[in-house]
């Protein structure tokens, strides 16, 4: 069976990498045609262009993981039922929880994979080319009026707005809002630039403070100062700076998880986060619901021709399941569904779909 389990993975892992780098190679294509217009305007080059590109290439890797996987097994049953070699297979033992056990291994070590892209290589990547398009193309903003982030700590509460974040990392326009705990204003902190140091304290080298007091006639005081530099201890981190800038589905499984404690501890909504947290745990799993899909076409009785079209099936499956992802995404936002249900159910729903298809066409028949 090693033999045997050997030639599977090699062709399955073959046809999957086809599938990807022809994938890729459109997804590449098509950023690069989105950044023609650019080229020439403020110093941002051809090269510039390319390389841009090329830092969305493991976002795409990460998306396009579970149907490459879908498209590629589906390739390789279906081709091994037309040439009769799945039969000679069968007859030489290869039974039908033993084939799905034998791909249910290949498919963890896919979901491996897609989670060590999606979790490190692509929010870094995306990260850096938001970067290198903001060095270009101006700093990474949401609009005028910025993002808005709120921690509480044990003298008062804080509101922050950073209206956007720069090629090199800093971030502009910064505000901070300091509340009494009785919900009165107590200051007001306005800096240019600010950048987040080491323990997540936040620097700025120049800041215009204005301080709101009474004194015990109860008259309002009211005084301004400037102070260089301004040093303000926060648990508010970089990431959550980003996330906050840039898109949450890009963010790893453990900075999101921290940015959505941080949320709930300040009183904020976190059912947008929610839901991409538990799609960053469900999603990676989607390549063994997959590989799940792909073994019936193995039982398929043909022998000649067929086989583009099972494939382009398996295209539209794929496609299928992305689409139902992104929408279960907006419906669970908007109807409040509980998260984890809501990134589970297109996963749910395929496998029971899965097994349907695997017990009527390999048990059954």
């Amino acid at each position: 069976m090693k033999i045997l389990r050997r030639f599977l993975y090699r062709e399955i892992v073959s046809a999957v990498a086809f599938a990807t780098v022809g994938f890729l190679a459109l997804f590449f294509f098509f950023d690069l045609v989105d950044q023609l217009t650019a080229i020439g305007r403020d110093g941002y080059t051809l090269r510039h262009a390319v390389f841009y590109a090329l830092l969305l290439v493991p976002g795409h890797l990460y998306e396009l993981l579970p149907i490459t996987v879908l498209i590629g097994t589906i390739f390789v049953m279906a081709r091994l039922a037309q040439s009769s070699e799945f039969t000679i297979l069968r007859t030489s033992g290869l039974g039908p929880w033993r084939a799905l056990r034998m791909l249910l291994g290949l498919g963890a070590v896919f979901v491996m994979f897609t989670f060590l892209v999606g979790d490190y290589l692509a929010p870094s990547a995306d990260r850096s080319a938001q970067l290198l398009k903001a060095q270009f193309r101006g700093d990474i903003t949401i609009g005028q009026t910025g993002a808005w982030l709120r921690e509480k700590q044990p003298e008062g509460s804080f509101s922050v707005n950073v209206g956007a974040l720069a090629a090199d990392g800093q971030m502009r326009a910064v505000r901070i809002f300091d509340f009494a705990p009785d919900g009165r204003l107590r200051s007001i902190t306005q800096a240019d630039t600010a950048s987040v140091g080491p323990e997540s304290v936040w620097t700025m080298p120049s800041a215009d403070r204005t301080s709101f007091a009474q004194d015990v006639q109860g008259n309002s005081i009211i005084n301004r100062q400037q102070i260089s530099p301004f040093v303000w201890p926060t648990d508010i981190t970089a990431e959550m700076v980003s996330v906050a800038l840039l898109r949450p589905e890009r963010m790893g499984t453990i900075d999101l998880f921290s940015y959505i404690a941080h949320l709930k501890a300040n009183g904020q909504s976190t059912q947008l986060y929610d839901i991409e947290f538990w799609k960053k745990v469900f999603y990676p799993l989607s390549c063994l619901v997959m590989v799940m899909l792909a073994l019936p076409f193995a039982y398929l009785h043909f022998r000649s021709g067929g086989l583009a079209t099972y494939v382009f099936g398996g295209i539209m499956v794929g496609i299928s399941f992305f689409l139902l992802t992104n929408l279960f995404g907006y419906l669970g936002n908007l109807q409040n569904w509980q998260p984890w249900l809501t990134a589970a159910a297109p996963s749910l729903l395929y496998t029971a779909v899965s097994l349907a298809a695997f017990g009527w066409l390999v048990l059954r028949r």
